[in-house]
């Protein structure tokens, strides 16, 4: 059973995050969600509004350890629901207490990440892959720029975020690359006619370069060391 506890704090700026809480199956968990509205194209390994589309909002909500429910597409969307956001978004889960994000900005860059690494490791594993429905991410990070990517730069911006999170993990002396169900999502500008569409979105472009640093210092504030 799932209960609306009010009422959603704000954190202001432009990418205004709505702090939720909620009562589920006897525990109190929380979410953050960014109602973007209307006019953003987003790239997302989310379980819910996952790929590449037009999005308008974004939740990260926090459910509880060993998670076992088999519909975290259709809980998402309801939680989103009742948040009161409609139309497509992007939903994404984690362990975490997302009470203690961080977050960043850099130069018109915003970036929101949470982080638990109570299940950490490296990509490159001997270990075997499994063809279940992972656990909820642990790592899920949220970047909005102001600006219009093509889909190729969209999935540069990803591998820029990926690689500022493990920079900042190490930075902060984590002996690992993330964890096994790290998610991400970019968020950038639909064009509009005369908008500058720009192709590259790694490291060293314009913008790349500041989602890097605004994700790097994001992931710093929510996970400080071990």
């Amino acid at each position: 059973m799932t209960t609306a506890v009010p009422p959603a704090r704000t954190a202001g700026g432009p990418f205004a995050v709505r702090r939720l809480t909620r009562a589920e199956d006897g525990e109190t968990l929380h979410g953050l969600l960014w109602h973007a509205g209307p006019g953003w194209r987003m790239i997302s390994s989310a379980v819910l509004g996952g790929g590449i589309g037009e999005r308008s909002w974004v939740l990260n909500a926090q459910v509880s350890h060993g998670y076992r429910r088999t519909d975290p597409e259709a809980h998402l969307a309801d939680l989103a629901r009742k948040a009161g956001v409609r139309g497509p978004g992007v939903g994404l889960m984690t362990a975490a207490d997302v009470r203690t994000f961080g977050r960043a900005h850099d130069d018109g860059v915003d970036a929101v990440v949470t982080a638990g690494l109570g299940v950490r490791g490296w990509a490159a594993s001997a270990a075997g892959g499994s063809a279940t429905t992972p656990a909820p991410g642990t790592v899920n990070i949220v970047v909005a720029v102001p600006a219009a990517l093509t889909d190729a730069a969209l999935v540069n911006a990803v591998a820029t975020a990926t690689e500022a999170k493990v920079q900042a993990l190490l930075d902060a002396g984590y002996d690992c690359s993330g964890t096994p169900t790290d998610a991400v999502c970019v968020a950038a500008r639909v064009p509009r006619r005369g908008d500058e569409v720009h192709a590259f979105a790694g490291p060293r472009s314009v913008w790349g370069a500041r989602a890097a640093r605004a994700v790097h210092r994001a992931v710093r504030a929510a996970a400080p060391g071990p």
